[in-house]
């Protein structure tokens, strides 16, 4: 009998997948017997990332893509079906961080939309991609998308990173119920403080730093490899029955 969490003969794709949560994610997928899919902007990141992929023996894709454009997505979707030949799970991770800002009031509209063009925009654009490859195909799937403790707390200064990120989980809800009859599933991951490219400014800030560590019962940063395991079961055959849910994973941030 089958291992549960055994991804033999499937095919992840994991946008922004070349560093961070999204490389934790595409590692363990591989790790786990999945061909790999990554997207992203910076093609030297895309090598590298590939390249640490394919020592797990899987066939890997990287491929140079902004989520934020309708056209690329579409082509670069058509790309990773044509060489891997399906899509059973779709990650949309890829994802920008707001400008700091003193204020809201402060905002300008380009600011605004240069934010929900990629976390927001970028997201349905290719979970609408892998929703119809998947209703097409007949076989179920998994929709899952990254949004943020943003999506649930104040985000003061960041009203747009937190726009985007809370459309991320009321999208996947809908989606989930909307394609269950289909077998795919949608989820979201609201990861806490992980220590990514991202995040770097606000990781390396010593100020920030003795305020926000005290704050994480675990004592210590996220890193990409703790999106590992989640994206695993989520794409697993153990998730069967399991659709339109929020995972926070934030080493016990937002419960102290």
């Amino acid at each position: 009998m089958p291992h549960p969490f055994d991804l033999s003969g499937k095919v992840a794709l994991v946008t922004g997948g070349n560093s961070g949560i999204g490389l934790g994610m595409a590692r363990s997928l591989a790790e786990a017997g999945a061909d790999v899919a990554i997207w992203g902007t910076n093609a030297a990141k895309n090598a590298t990332a590939r390249a640490e992929l394919e020592r797990t023996g899987r066939r890997v894709l990287a491929l140079t893509c902004d989520v934020g454009d309708e056209a690329a997505v579409a082509a670069a979707f058509a790309e990773t079906v044509a060489t891997l030949g399906r899509v059973d799970g779709c990650f949309a991770n890829a994802g920008v961080s707001g400008r700091g800002l003193a204020s809201f009031l402060d905002m300008t509209t380009e600011e605004w939309n240069r934010v929900l063009r990629v976390n927001l925009n970028g997201a349905f654009y290719t979970f609408r991609a892998a929703a119809k490859h998947m209703v097409h195909r007949g076989e179920g799937g998994v929709l899952v998308g990254t949004a943020s403790l943003a999506a649930i707390e104040a985000a003061p200064r960041s009203e747009h990173y937190a726009a985007s990120k809370g459309a991320m989980v009321s999208m996947v809800r809908a989606m989930a119920v909307e394609f269950a009859r289909h077998r795919i599933r949608a989820h979201a991951i609201l990861p806490g403080w992980i220590e990514t490219d991202m995040t770097a400014n606000a990781v390396g800030n010593p100020k920030f730093h003795g305020n926000v560590m005290p704050r994480i019962p675990m004592r210590r940063w996220g890193t990409g490899a703790d999106f590992g395991g989640i994206a695993v079961y989520l794409m697993s055959d153990a998730s069967a029955y399991h659709t339109g849910d929020s995972f926070v994973i934030d080493g016990g941030y937002s419960l102290f």
